[in-house]
């Protein structure tokens, strides 16, 4: 009874062992095949025939396959990726191979030109599904075709290995240091530290870092000690490179991923990778990205360079930095803010205990999109993992997901929302969506409940608005369902909507509780808070364009990615963008996972483009109630709820009445000159 091959219900989390990888792949792409086989031979050609029986047998392989991926990033062991990476090369080619079937090509061709048949559903599947085959080499013939099969499955597996060595990296470094030496780093970081030393056979008074952002981060904010931080840092900022351990570097990856991308495009008769990223995004060509990044990259250098000008002078006058260095950035302002605002992130992240924090975040989804959200029991792959159910107003199922929040060694770094089961409708049978919602946190200590930073809390709320993307889908069609074929670069709009809600009184009131205390958050902290909320925007917008611009630039331009190229587009953007340069020792690119190993790669940008349509968005709540359900449930309707069935420009003027602007975005971030 191998748990991947049960579909009835759930997915059997707890129950899967690397044993059952492999088998189940492969009787899952060998059922799939059969399925390809009937299609191709289908006297008639309708939806029933054609598309029905391969979205059977391919969403069984999908969802199979999404659990092993999902568990290799969750609790990865050596066995587990053995199986995983086994299993993947034996997924790419059958999906390669399915994008280069020329019979259920021209089916769907057929299919798509007897419009009369198809639901307005059925029709946008299919116009995605053409222009699908198309980017998956269709219409190639002989060695080009065999070519850009080939290169499908040398991407996936090295992909999958640049995923690995940023892993293990972050994983192999450790450093030992006395606790007297962790002087100002908040003291359940140094209790969590201590432990770690105590599971490593170490005497008392040893504390063990690590990278992962649990550690990582507090040490670099609050860490006395110069001497460390500089430590840390080099150390993050080499991971997986030539500077770091030769056996994570990931110099080879890059440029085998850079070199196969750049052939995969001139197999498909484009003149870079950045074009074909962008097919099935909003954005119409590189230029007009390249534009849209340097217009930001203008707009924020005024207020970055007013940014850096303050923390230079701060931390020379007050923390005797006479040269602020990198290392120093993120210890140097958090003093700043603390004595401009009178307040630092560790007092603030007293106040948001978990339970807390999620019964707010629910509060907040429960009132504006009419739904109610109970916690459930289900398999998981964790202790830790949590179950909830969404339910419409009668008490039925809409959805249902599961929480993973605390960073752990066998985890992926990073947070992240995926799809575990699409909505689907069936010979009128309903299949409700399932998500999970992956965060890594610090876990509780001791007695303690878990506790998260505000920071941690806009990430939640982030996750969460991928999340409901998936859940309250009102799409019936399997692929356009969800964020299924959602432009790339509109994804990112319900999960930075949800950020701003961290920013409304009426809503953080709800959701604090001092953990000693059991005080709610002042208003006079949160009016501090409020004050600090764009500080320091202009340096993190301009970091954010420096990733952006590299990411386009990088595969706009053809770059050779040996190292001394990367270096050397790596200088050049942060020439034009950069306030401050990084020393010469750090590997960016490296450990650049979104690009290199996510599915952002010419599309970075995406990010800040999302923002501005996240930031339009939330205005028309602004105007009418934050916690509006006649906003709310418009933006349901008209965004969440459309799925790809639609493109997203056309879903963001149905809700906003009009087209984006950049006005919200500047006004949200504070950088709007004073007139």
């Amino acid at each position: 009874m191998n748990p991947l091959l049960d579909f009835a219900s759930l997915p059997r989390f707890s129950e899967v062992l690397p044993e059952h990888v492999n088998p189940a792949i492969e009787q899952l792409i060998a059922d799939a095949r059969t399925a390809v086989s009937v299609v191709e031979k289908a006297e008639s050609i309708t939806w029933q025939t054609v598309v029905e029986p391969l979205q059977d047998a391919t969403e069984r392989l999908g969802r199979a396959w999404g659990a092993v991926a999902h568990l290799n990033a969750v609790i990865s062991s050596p066995a587990l990726r053995d199986a995983h990476n086994t299993a993947l090369p034996k997924v790419t080619q059958f999906f390669t191979e399915l994008g280069l079937n020329r019979a259920l090509f021209e089916r769907y061709k057929a299919l798509s030109e007897d419009a009369a048949s198809l639901s307005d559903e059925q029709r946008a599947l299919l116009a995605h599904e053409l222009k699908d085959f198309r980017l998956s080499g269709i219409e190639l013939e002989g060695q080009a075709r065999e070519r850009f099969a080939a290169i499908q499955e040398e991407l996936a597996e090295t992909q999958s290995k640049f995923e690995d060595n940023v892993l293990d990296a972050t994983n192999a470094w450790t450093h030992d240091v006395p606790v007297a030496d962790l002087a100002g780093v908040p003291a359940d970081v140094v209790a969590t530290a201590q432990a770690k030393a105590k599971e490593a056979g170490l005497a008392d008074g040893v504390a063990r870092l690590t990278l992962q952002g649990p550690c990582y981060l507090p040490v670099m904010q609050y860490a006395e000690s110069a001497a460390l931080r500089e430590l840390m840092y080099r150390a993050y900022a080499t991971r997986a490179s030539d500077e770091g351990e030769v056996r994570f570097d990931n110099g080879a990856a890059i440029a085998k991923i850079m070199a196969l991308r750049a052939e995969e495009a001139k197999l498909l008769g484009f003149q870079n990778y950045a074009e074909v990223s962008l097919v099935p995004k909003m954005a119409n060509s590189p230029q007009q990205v390249l534009d849209f990044i340097r217009d930001i990259a203008r707009r924020a250098r005024p207020f970055a360079e007013r940014d850096l000008a303050e923390l230079r002078a701060f931390a020379a006058a007050e923390l005797g930095i006479a040269n602020l260095a990198s290392p120093d950035v993120a210890f140097a302002s958090e003093k700043l803010r603390q004595q401009r605002f009178a307040f630092s992130d560790e007092e603030v992240r007293q106040y948001f205990p978990e339970d807390r924090v999620l019964a707010g975040l629910f509060r907040v989804v429960e009132s504006i999109y009419s739904v109610r959200i109970v916690e459930g029991k289900a398999s998981a792959w964790h202790p830790d993992v949590r179950f909830f159910e969404v339910l419409d107003g009668s008490g039925s199922r809409i959805g249902e997901f599961y929480f993973d929040l605390y960073a752990r060694d066998s985890k992926r770094g990073g947070a992240w929302a995926d799809s575990a089961r699409d909505r689907r409708v069936r010979n009128g049978q309903l299949q409700t969506p399932v998500a999970y919602m992956t965060c890594n946190f610090p876990a509780p200590v001791g007695d303690k409940p878990a506790l998260f930073t505000h920071d941690d809390v806009i990430t939640l709320f982030h996750e969460f608005g991928h999340g409901l993307h998936l859940l309250l889908t009102e799409v019936g069609t399997l692929g356009i369902s969800g964020f299924g074929h959602v432009e790339w670069d509109a994804v990112e709009l319900p999960s930075q909507f949800m950020e701003n809600y961290c920013w409304e009184w009426d809503v953080l009131s709800h959701m604090t509780q001092h953990v000693e205390t059991c005080e709610p958050l002042p208003r006079a902290l949160f009016d501090k808070m409020l004050a600090a909320k764009n500080f320091q925007a202009g340096l993190g917008t301009l970091r954010q364009m420096e990733f952006a611009l590299f990411d386009m630039r990088l595969h706009a331009d053809n770059i050779g990615a040996d190292r001394a190229a990367l270096l050397k587009l790596l200088g050049e953007v942060r020439a034009e963008v950069a306030v401050m340069q990084p020393p010469a020792y750090n590997r960016m690119p490296w450990s650049f996972g979104h690009i290199f190993g996510g599915g952002y790669a010419a599309g970075y940008y995406s990010y800040k483009w999302a923002e501005v349509l996240s930031a339009d968005a939330y205005s028309r709540f602004e105007e009418e109630g934050v916690l509006s359900p006649v906003a709310g449930n418009a933006f349901r309707k008209e965004v969440l709820g459309r799925g790809g069935s639609r493109d997203a420009m056309t879903n963001f003027v149905a809700f906003r009445g009009r087209s984006p602007t950049v006005d919200a975005l500047l006004r949200h971030n504070g950088m709007v000159s004073p007139q």
